[in-house]
């Protein structure tokens, strides 16, 4: 006790020491660094356009940081609490209001701006400085008196080696400055994953669960104490969720928890072993999140609720996972998806890892108790274009590598902690407000979707199944302007009477009901698969084509960008993960016709998640199975029957080399209906079942997956 005393005297007296020199900056950085060059002893002049442009990143920059400092005082003084609604808005947006899309043009935090102003390998390195310092929005209201005070200390460590620089007429070695870096995501590594683990495992560290529970859900101004950006999104969504009567919030919620409840059952995991279960969810959702909280609590299980990476250290990306409000600019998002390149190499990968490994260890016993993720995604937003810049910082091949390594060793070492076999998880979507003017009937329309009846659907995929059972692969064809022509190579049954290839999926870990899914055999699975749009993980794709060769990866395309290079580029960071290849992990065929047509009626096809736009036609996975971890898990589907299609090739090699079974990525895209041209089964003697002809199920038994375009037919006609 008298050691954390003593080291939190010593951060305030560290904080209180920054805080003067930053006061400083901004009258002293045009003395210090701008005016007429300087004459370095060598007699060469400095570059006087950097100097003045790296015055005016300082100048600015310690002003936005001494906002985050000022809101750091603010919370603590209990200002949330004290503030009007308006007041708390005014203060959230002016914290964001460096990285808005109207004022992003000329921020330091915009690597095409720096780069412009002070060059490229002293932009990049600013700019990526301006990025890491936002992160201190989150810490000041977590009032995380140790993060705030390390970045503070590396902005004034940087400040300073420009000043000591200028004042030897010369710029200062980039080297340097890119060590210093170094160095603080080095030597932070450990202090910030062990603190990740601790939000991830530790069901006491409550920050953001007490302001669900505790706080009056009727006054919006919780939502500010989060110390995320709240948009109209976030305060719209509290406001409808606080109309509804309380039986529909029950609804969500019981289905939500029940969801996870059940993926349990279905694989005979045991729930009873777990005490904590991990909610991740947008804000504004808070009400239903209360009352799955309660529902968890009577499963024995406590929840934790961490808020999603803001450093590049926890690991900031584009997408999402944990708690989150609205993206203040997700293209402030994507230039920096990738700034670890700054420091990414073989010294910086091994320290972590081993960081990583300590940092589990620490919380083993937390870990071994952990159920999994229970998530409630959010989509809705207009659909993200992302612009590529040269000026933004990627990992070079041999940092493809390392990156590629490390997920895959990390992984593994989650796996040992928290182990694939006893964990499960549930996902749910419902669409935000900004998805457009006919909001709530599409909430309520989704709703609909995630409470469909089961049983229902589990009669007829049995019927696609036993089908499916008798082929020896499955021929997938586009129509119109899809090009996808794709065989897919299934296992063989040695006793079909008590083996099955495909899992009936109906609504547990994935909510809504609707698809059968089977992981196919590599050797045999060749062709091409095309959609003409899909979003996948928050980015918008044209035209997405992928190849494959024996069930792997052979090529790859967008149409994007004019630059074909940039195109491959694109989907090699995003898709691929940086592999050079990855295999076809699953092929699913989904049965909710209702959400297609409901998507259709709404035009928000390309707004879905693909939680729900995997069950809107055939889907295909790549990288990992859906088994990953699991495939010596004994399961059946309801009709008794076991599931043998558990693994491929890549992932058999687990037991002799755990490091090329996994990719730790998993990613679906979907071919919708309208251009789906056939799915045909074809038997060992090559004769054939017809599953789908264009966009409808024509297999005995399915006629009712049908039903939901005839009703869609019929309302066109009659508005007509």
């Amino acid at each position: 006790m008298k050691k954390e005393m003593e080291l939190e005297q010593e951060l305030w007296e560290r904080l209180a020491l920054g805080r003067e020199r930053l006061g400083q900056i901004p009258q002293e950085a045009a003395a210090a660094l701008g005016g007429q060059a300087a004459e370095a002893q060598s007699g060469q002049p400095a570059d006087g356009k950097t100097w003045s442009a790296a015055a005016a990143y300082f100048e600015k920059t310690a002003e936005v940081i001494r906002l985050f400092l000022e809101e750091y005082d603010f919370v603590a003084e209990g200002g949330p609490e004290r503030s009007s609604l308006e007041e708390l808005a005014e203060r959230n947006r002016r914290l964001y209001a460096d990285v808005l899309p109207e004022n992003y043009g000329k921020s330091w935090a915009n690597p095409r701006f720096a780069v412009a102003g002070l060059g490229k390998k002293f932009g990049q390195m600013l700019s990526f400085l301006a990025a890491e310092e936002r992160s201190l929005i989150a810490f000041a209201y977590e009032q995380d008196l140790q993060s705030m005070v390390i970045r503070l200390e590396l902005f004034l460590e940087i400040y300073q080696t420009f000043v000591c620089a200028r004042k030897e007429g010369s710029l200062p070695d980039p080297e340097q400055v890119r060590q210093t870096l170094y160095w603080f995501a080095s030597d932070y590594s450990e202090t910030m994953l062990e603190k990740n683990m601790r939000a991830t495992f530790d069901w006491r560290q409550d920050f953001a669960l007490r302001i669900i529970m505790d706080s009056d859900l009727s006054d919006l101004r919780y939502l500010y104490r989060f110390g995320e950006y709240i948009s109209e999104n976030e305060l719209r969504m509290a406001r409808y969720l606080n109309s509804l009567a309380e039986e529909k919030i029950i609804l969500m919620a019981d289905t939500f928890t029940e969801g996870y409840r059940m993926g349990f059952a279905a694989t005979g995991k045991d729930i009873t072993k777990k005490k904590s279960v991990n909610i991740r969810y947008f804000l504004g959702f808070e009400r239903v999140v209360r009352r799955a909280v309660e529902n968890f609590r009577s499963m024995g299980l406590e929840s934790i609720i961490y808020r999603a990476p803001q450093s590049i250290l926890e690991g900031r990306k584009l997408g999402k996972n944990g708690y989150y409000g609205s993206i203040a600019n997700k293209q402030f998002e994507y230039d920096h998806e990738y700034d670890q390149a700054l420091f990414y190499d073989r010294r910086y990968v091994n320290h972590r890892l081993e960081n990583y490994r300590s940092a589990l260890e620490s919380v083993k016993e937390e870990a071994a108790v952990h159920g999994g993720p229970a998530v409630i995604e959010g989509f809705g937003e207009i659909p993200f274009a992302p612009e590529a810049k040269e000026e933004n910082l990627r990992l070079d091949e041999e940092q493809q590598k390392l990156s590629v390594s490390f997920q895959s060793k990390a992984g593994a070492l989650m796996n040992e902690y928290v182990k694939g076999e006893e964990r499960s998880f549930t996902i749910i979507a419902f669409p935000l407000p900004e998805i457009g003017d006919d909001f709530e009937e599409i909430f309520d329309g989704v709703l609909r979707l995630n409470t469909l009846d089961y049983q229902l659907y589990q009669g007829i995929q049995q019927k696609l199944i036993d089908a499916l059972d008798q082929a020896k692969q499955v021929r997938v064809r586009g129509m119109g302007e899809n090009r996808t022509d794709l065989c897919i190579a299934l296992h063989p049954l040695s006793d079909p009477q008590k083996e099955t290839n495909f899992e009936n999926c109906v609504a547990d870990v994935n909510i809504p009901v609707g698809e059968v899914f089977t992981s196919p055999v590599l050797k045999g699975t060749d062709g091409k698969l095309h959609v003409t749009k899909v979003y996948l993980n928050g980015l918008k794709y044209r035209d997405l084509e992928i190849d494959f060769t024996d069930g792997m990866i052979s090529g790859y395309s967008c149409a994007n960008f004019d630059d074909p290079e940039e195109n491959r580029k694109f989907v090699r960071e995003n898709v691929l993960f940086y592999h050079d290849t990855l295999p076809m992990g699953e092929f699913a065929i989904g049965t909710n016709t209702t959400a297609y047509v409901f998507a259709s009626k709404y035009g928000i096809a390309d707004k879905l998640p693909i939680l729900i736009a995997e069950k809107m036609g055939p889907h295909f996975a790549v990288g990992d199975t859906c088994y990953s971890h699991e495939e010596d898990l004994v399961t059946y589907n309801p009709d008794g029957k076991r599931l043998i299609a558990r693994e491929n090739e890549v992932s058999a090699r687990r037991l002799q080399d755990p490091g090329k079974a996994y990719f730790n990525c998993h990613t679906d895209i979907t071919i919708p209906y309208d251009e789906l041209g056939e799915i045909t089964a074809v038997r060992p003697d090559g004769t054939r079942i017809r599953i789908i002809e264009n966009g409808r199920f024509v297999l005995d038994g399915c006629e009712e997956l049908n039903r939901a375009f005839e009703e869609e037919g019929r309302e066109g006609s009659e508005q007509k």
